[in-house]
């Protein structure tokens, strides 16, 4: 390499290192984790709407692209108003104290008007469903937003609950696009949803209890203990057993594998009341939670293939 080709080459990394650290920073104001699982969810719900309904896939690939984009961007634009609501309290938690909103990489200002102009835009991709898809996506980031930030999280032990309410409208946003009258299906995954964040999201707080503490964010291990939370992860988890069988409309096979995976995680959460370290089982519940939606979700598309 000539030493002009090497110059160039070095400017052109050094060049692209700002452009690299920004799309990061915007990456983290959204929380692209969060908005990358719930399209899996969306497109669950969007798929089986597909599928009950006996429509074609290919003709509805235009709603595809809006349920999608439209969702994404609802997510993404609650994530960024959460972070501009949060960005007194996220310098004190571990997991939050590198959020752009706190090294100072963007002004409060720019979280603020970043969010708003996502929900606009998702809202009006997914007004090019359905009316009832975009209904759906203002339930969720009201929920989100007012409901939960604003509200119950430095309140109450409730917000869990009350957050859970947000995360599980995906797959009915998805449905939505494709058949505005919700049917049976879509309501038992807004189901499984709702109950499954419960025990993902009390099992990441007693992981990261001392946080929330300096936060002053009153989660249920916080107030109560971790007794009570393994009590209230073990219910919550219990919750799920039944909702399989309310499924039997995608085939045994889908109903034997959500079984053992209820099952599975139910024995692994009694196994906490008798642990000694209370942390590393949060975390082995924490992610069985995480393997657990996945491949759920998944299943509900592949067993409609054959």
């Amino acid at each position: 390499m000539s030493q002009a080709t090497s110059q160039l080459h070095e400017q052109s990394t050094i060049d692209d290192m700002p452009k690299k650290s920004w799309l990061k920073d915007i990456f983290a104001l959204t929380k692209i984790g969060i908005v990358n699982s719930n399209a899996l969810t969306t497109f669950t719900g969007f798929w089986l709407a597909i599928y009950f309904n006996g429509f074609s896939f290919i003709d509805n690939l235009d709603k595809m692209v809006f349920t999608m984009l439209g969702s994404s961007l609802i997510i993404a634009g609650s994530c960024s108003l959460n972070n501009y609501i949060d960005r007194d309290i996220d310098h004190l938690m571990e997991r939050t104290k590198h959020r752009p909103t706190v090294t100072g990489k963007f002004k409060g200002s720019f979280a603020l008007m970043l969010g708003g102009f996502s929900l606009v835009i998702g809202f009006a991709l997914l007004l090019l469903t359905t009316p009832a898809a975009a209904l759906i996506g203002f339930i969720g980031a009201f929920t989100y937003v007012v409901l939960y930030s604003l509200w119950t999280k430095r309140a109450y032990t409730l917000n869990t609950v009350v957050g859970s309410i947000s995360g599980a409208v995906p797959p009915l946003i998805g449905w939505a696009a494709v058949d505005p009258e919700l049917h049976f299906v879509a309501w038992m995954m807004f189901l499984i949803m709702f109950i499954w964040q419960i025990p993902h999201f009390l099992a990441l707080a007693m992981k990261r209890v001392e946080e929330y503490r300096n936060a002053g964010i009153p989660m249920l291990p916080v107030v109560h203990g971790f007794e009570m939370t393994k009590r209230q992860i073990i219910v919550w988890v219990a919750c799920l057993l039944p909702l399989p069988f309310y499924l039997h409309s995608l085939g045994t096979t889908f109903m034997v594998l959500a079984t053992v995976l209820n099952v599975g995680w139910l024995i692994m959460g009694l196994a906490g009341l008798r642990t000694k370290d209370d942390i590393k089982w949060s975390v082995r519940m924490f992610v069985y939670s995480l393997n657990y939606l996945t491949i759920l979700f998944v299943a509900m598309i592949v067993v409609t293939l054959f």
